[in-house]
């Protein structure tokens, strides 16, 4: 009887010795686990958090029916990017959220103006992009280096900002929605197109506001044909441009052709053999994205991006067609929030004082203003 007990002991002790180990092996590989997850965004996107009522699917699920907009919010234009969300959140019933690409320094700011105003109930997520994925991919200009704008280039890394999704909206923040932003979501793309963009050519904001854009309607305006490397490419110089400030892309397909790849090669090309024109027209995103896209995008309604806003051309819009138009795109030098730029009345109905008080509004000679 006593064998017995002592072997009933033992084997009691053995199996607890056998759980802790089990225990604690699977504390192990929950740790790995955990680091493996945090560790699977590329350098330049980390997630910071989800702010207000955005549910953990957001997280870990894809949701068809989630709308996912993408915008950059830089410091000195973060009122751009707010009254933008403004102008989308309430012309739709769509279940939208936001994917707002930012840099620490930010963070704080954008949290606090949206927490603290009527935006509280905005679904959203903050990404926090890290300059230094741009390495050795951006010719910068020692004399011109605070030009450079990081955040310029969030729309080239799409899929790792948005994961878990088919589709997304790219949208500046210059730009203020009118219309319910599920009509651009629902965009068509042709079989093997990964992008959708307004076409400069046969735009209809191109018909009004050309000849004040200067070059910005074909790729000889953005390219310099000079250079082998762009010749070989057989691309015609009088081919039509698009503007990559609004675009829908179909994220599946961008990943199954390697567009951010291939973008991030024709970076590092431009910094070796300065492909780009030297009179380049508009933003140094646009030319890989127009070689990537050369014939092989589908386009979207032009009332969806109705541009040159920032510039004397916009000017020559009237009341009405502004009224109609679906989305305004104050691209150009003067913006909405800063110097007079056209119909920025427009763009003040959308925006939201910041309750930091550390972003102002700029008003200069505007008779709109001046009537108030």
């Amino acid at each position: 009887f006593f064998t017995f007990s002592v072997n009933i002991s033992i084997l009691i002790v053995a199996v607890v010795i056998f759980l802790l180990i089990l225990h604690r092996n699977f504390l192990g590989l929950s740790d790995f686990l955990k680091r493996e997850l945090s560790d699977s965004n590329p350098l330049g996107l980390q997630p910071i958090d989800f702010i207000p009522a955005a549910p953990q699917r957001l997280a870990d699920e894809r949701n068809d029916k989630e709308i996912s907009v993408v915008i950059a919010a830089s410091d000195e234009r973060l009122g751009g990017a707010i009254a933008a969300m403004n102008s989308i959140y309430h012309h739709t019933r769509s279940n939208v959220v936001f994917h707002i690409v930012t840099m620490n320094d930010t963070v704080d700011h954008l949290r606090l103006w949206l927490s603290n105003t009527a935006l509280k109930n905005l679904r959203y997520r903050i990404l926090d992009f890290d300059p230094r994925v741009l390495d050795g991919k951006v010719q910068v200009d020692p004399q011109k280096a605070d030009t450079l704008k990081p955040l310029t280039f969030a729309r080239f890394y799409l899929p790792n900002l948005v994961p878990h999704a088919e589709k997304a909206i790219y949208v500046d923040d210059d730009i203020i929605v009118q219309d319910d932003i599920l009509e651009l979501y629902n965009t068509p793309l042709k079989p093997g197109h990964a992008a959708a963009f307004s076409d400069d050519c046969d735009s209809t904001t191109n018909k009004v506001a050309v000849r004040g854009a200067g070059n910005q309607y074909n790729y000889i305006g953005f390219l310099d044909y000079k250079k082998e490397t762009i010749r070989k490419l057989a691309m015609k110089a009088n081919t039509c441009s698009f503007n990559p400030g609004v675009f829908v892309a179909n994220l599946t397909e961008w990943k199954l052709q390697n567009i951010t790849k291939q973008l991030e090669k024709w970076m590092a090309l431009n910094v070796a053999e300065e492909l780009y024109s030297r009179t380049l027209a508009g933003s140094i995103t646009t030319p890989p994205l127009l070689i990537v896209f050369y014939k092989q995008h589908s386009s979207i309604d032009p009332m969806w991006n109705v541009r040159h806003l920032g510039s004397s051309a916009g000017k020559r819009y009237s009341p009405q067609f502004v009224k109609a138009a679906k989305l305004l795109h104050w691209n150009g030098h003067f913006k909405p929030w800063g110097r007079t730029a056209s119909y920025a009345e427009v763009w003040e109905k959308w925006y939201v004082p910041d309750p930091t008080g550390k972003f102002s509004l700029i008003r200069r000679h505007s008779e709109a203003y001046e009537a108030k």
